[in-house]
């Protein structure tokens, strides 16, 4: 047996079968959004460069835009879970690695532009339901999250976003650990590199979960056909 099916093999075994996935739904399935904000997002957003060549590769602000637009309708629950800090940085004790870079450039400030959600999520702004309190990698840290998943009985969760290798990694695998099914849509998440991003593609997210493109994802809600005009 090669590697790479060694590897599906024990995830599999790990999240007990495939039948959890199979039986996703509009009615048990959220899809959080992560960093969809200016700062990464918009060209003059200050952490722009980190996630740019990404981004472009996977096309993932307009993959997930295409994707919400055919959710909107259904029982899906759309989450977004913005990190954002005060002028000063005082959530922010000895912090290492993006989250000292975050603090030295003055990105994602809870009154600045950086922090805010990027234009073409606006128009679907009454539907998403923001979760505020992240300030670090793990969306699950200081939110309200597994309170809002628990209470619309919701059992898998799909994750688009930023930064791949990051904050989707990081709430990932704390999803995973709270018994959810998780799946990560490959062409709605943007990482600091192409490589890093088809790495973890690749190697790292198939030993918690399920990769989908956002397309297979409505084939697995059963909302893949789209209505054509007379």
């Amino acid at each position: 047996m090669k590697l790479q099916e060694i590897i599906t093999y024990n995830a599999v075994q790990a999240s007990g079968s495939t039948d959890a996935f199979e039986s996703m739904n509009p009615n048990n399935t959220a899809l959080l959004l992560i960093g969809f904000q200016n700062d990464y997002y918009a060209p003059d957003g200050i952490l722009n460069g980190v996630v740019e060549a990404s981004a472009k590769a996977s096309n993932t602000v307009s993959n997930t835009i295409e994707l919400i637009q055919r959710l909107v309708e259904t029982p899906v629950l759309i989450i977004s879970a913005p990190i954002f800090f005060t002028k000063n940085y005082e959530e922010l004790v000895d912090p290492v690695g993006i989250l000292n870079t975050i603090k030295e450039v003055g990105a994602f400030q809870a009154c600045g532009k950086g922090s805010k959600t990027i234009e073409e999520l606006r128009p679907f702004q009454d539907r998403i339901l923001e979760v505020p309190g992240k300030r670090g990698l793990n969306a699950f840290v200081n939110t309200n999250l597994a309170g809002v998943l628990h209470q619309r009985s919701i059992q898998h969760l799909v994750l688009a976003g930023a930064v791949t290798s990051i904050c989707i990694d990081s709430t990932g695998r704390s999803a995973y650990e709270q018994g959810y099914q998780v799946s990560v849509l490959s062409d709605c998440i943007s990482a600091r590199t192409v490589f890093e991003q088809e790495f973890y593609i690749e190697n790292v997210f198939p030993l918690y979960a399920k990769t989908l493109k956002s397309v297979e994802l409505l084939e697995q809600l059963d909302l893949g056909r789209c209505d054509q005009p007379a």
